[in-house]
């Protein structure tokens, strides 16, 4: 998880602190559609995952991001 965390605060320039489950672009001012693209593929490099167009448009919170990790095999 922390992984996860320190990866989002840096994409979207948050205390990786304050992330939850329900962190989303609508509480995140700098969660934008640009910074969610950059989102993506910083994850996909990460985790060495490749992430199907119908997960990326399904993620609409942290606890979505970890869903689509968890079925690529992701534990955090």
């Amino acid at each position: 998880m922390k992984k996860l965390e320190e990866l989002l605060g840096k994409v979207l320039s948050i205390d990786s602190k304050i992330i939850t489950d329900e962190t989303s672009p609508a509480n995140v001012e700098s969660w934008d559609s640009f910074n969610g693209l950059v989102l993506v593929s910083e994850l996909e490099k990460q985790f060495k995952v490749k992430f199907t167009i119908d997960e990326v448009t399904s993620v609409k919170n942290v606890g979505d991001i970890k869903k689509a990790l968890k079925k690529h095999g992701i534990e955090l």
